[in-house]
């Protein structure tokens, strides 16, 4: 599991291999991740955006932009949390992800909340540090 606090908003992202799905001949390697966010705040938050950067095992990076999350923008009381579960395919059997949430405080004020950097690797794959 992977997690940041950003603001007093924690952020864990727990990544995993979807064999049923992928095709490594094709190549396609597909990965689910399940995001929880969690209000730790004194205040109530919305998430209003989201942007990912996803790099591939060959240095391609990928940038995505949007309103919300799997079609909510979910709002946060002091103390509530939010999970949702979404996936990315990727070419190359390793990679990995990282991005900001773009949220918004009961006042108007907008901030970002970063989405914390996780690997999207091969289950029982021997991984290579340069």
């Amino acid at each position: 599991m992977y997690s940041a606090v950003t603001r007093n908003i924690e952020v864990s992202a727990e990544p995993f291999y979807l064999a049923e799905r992928s095709d490594p001949d094709e190549p396609r390697f597909v990965w689910a991740y399940r995001i929880t966010i969690v209000n730790h705040s004194d205040g109530f938050v919305q998430l209003l955006t989201r942007y990912w950067r996803i790099t591939d095992g060959n240095g391609k990076v990928e940038e995505v932009r949007g309103s919300g999350v799997v079609g909510e923008q979910p709002g946060l009381d002091p103390g509530d949390s939010y999970q949702y579960t979404s996936g990315c395919p990727l070419t190359t059997p390793t990679g990995f992800m990282a991005g900001a949430y773009t949220m918004q405080a009961s006042g108007g004020e907008l901030f970002d909340v970063e989405i914390p950097a996780f690997a999207l690797d091969l289950p029982d794959v021997a991984r290579t540090v340069n």
